[in-house]
Order: C-alpha cells, then structure tokens, then sequence
C-alpha cells in the first residue's frame, strides 16, 4: 500500500457549509468520483445541470431531492441511489437543512 491512500467519506466535512462542497476521491480519464456535502442547498431556479456523461449518485447521510426539466423529480434518502442519463437536465431543489447530505457521485 506504498502509494495507495486511505481515508473515510465522512473525515473532514468542513463546519462552514455556507456554499455546497465538491471533493475528488478519484478521477480519470473516463471515470470521476466525488463526495458533494450539502446543507440546505438547492440550485436557483434558473440553473440547470446537463451533462454529457452519465452520473450515477448516492445518498449516504442525510436527503435531498433532484428535480428534472420535465417537471419529475426524486427525492434521496440515505442509502437511496439513482442513476441520471446523459443529457438530461436536472437540480438539487432541497437538501435537509439540518444535517449535512452527504453524497457520492460517480461520473462515467
């Protein structure tokens, strides 16, 4: 393990959450990893992700719900995942606002 690193997903969540915080665990060139923490945040009515990858996200600590251009949307808890396809347009309008939501989200 001369060159591996190990650490724990929940180490190291700052107290000022002020803004959403985005950490890389592991990037290359076709896959990212990376822990997001929100705590109450959403996404202002006019912003949209979409993306050309597929992103794949978990719900480890806390909730928060995603909502899509066509006016679905689903709401995480912790242990929930989902997967969101290329392309499609999507936000974060509610994350809990009392505790941190911890995610993981894997692009590839």
């Amino acid at each position: 393990m001369d060159n591996q690193k190990m650490s724990n997903i929940f180490a190291a969540i700052p107290k000022d959450l002020s803004t959403e915080q985005y950490d890389n665990i592991v990037e290359s060139e076709n896959v990212k990893i990376e822990r997001i923490i929100s705590k109450g945040h959403s996404l202002p009515e006019s912003g949209w992700y979409e993306q050309a990858s597929s992103e794949w996200v978990m719900v480890l600590k806390g909730g928060a719900t995603i909502a899509f251009e066509d006016e679905s949307s689903v709401t995480l808890k912790a242990g929930d995942y989902f997967e969101i396809v290329p392309f499609r347009k999507h936000k974060v309008t509610w994350s809990d606002p009392d505790v941190e939501t911890v995610w993981l989200a894997v692009h590839y």
